[in-house]
């Protein structure tokens, strides 16, 4: 058996201010942080966006709900599962409940936390909350405000196991989700 681990200190923030601020989708801060050593960067750069979720969602029949997709951000289409922002004041559960509903028309009884991950381990840029959401079931028509063209595709596991492979979900987030949820071993609603 290994010795114990050393602790590790934490940075500290000593200072912040806030040099852009754009919308609530994008601000930027500049921070004062003392290093563990005692160095001091008095300009270390932090991205403020809002925190979101993904949800990989599998129905009662074992199909996972995914979308072919564009985003401004990725070349040409990608695979997508669902996904949003969390609201100001909004815990991250009902955002995924509200985000598949809204984005599928479906609802899932059985909901497991895949992970709460920060998005850049230096920069910030949010927290992404991953969902596994099984046993969804159509209740209503889709109401997504989304500003993507995208179509809602049916998936087998196998289905999205060559799509990882294949390098067919292009956000990391989204490939991150969706193999967790194949690692997590259930493929049935």
């Amino acid at each position: 058996m290994s010795a114990p681990a050393k602790p590790m200190k934490p940075w500290q923030t000593l200072s912040k201010k806030t040099i852009l601020d754009v919308d609530k989708f994008l601000k930027v801060e500049e921070h004062a942080v003392a290093l563990p050593d005692g160095r001091v960067i008095p300009n270390w750069t932090w991205v403020v966006t809002p925190d979101y979720i993904n949800v990989a969602a599998i129905t009662e029949a074992g199909e996972f709900l995914c979308f072919r997709q564009t985003k401004y951000g990725v070349a040409g289409t990608s695979l997508a599962p669902v996904g949003g922002y969390i609201e100001p004041g909004e815990d991250p559960l009902p955002a995924a409940q509200r985000e598949l509903l809204e984005e599928t028309g479906y609802q899932a009884p059985h909901w497991t936390s895949l992970g709460r991950y920060t998005v850049d381990g230096n920069r910030g840029a949010g927290v992404a909350y991953l969902y596994l959401a099984t046993g969804a079931q159509p209740v209503a028509h889709p109401n997504a405000d989304d500003l993507e063209e995208q179509e809602l595709l049916h998936l087998s596991r196998a289905e999205v196991e060559a799509a990882l492979a294949g390098g067919q979900f292009k956000v990391l987030a989204w490939a991150a989700v969706m193999s967790l949820a194949l690692l997590h071993g259930t493929d049935k609603g």
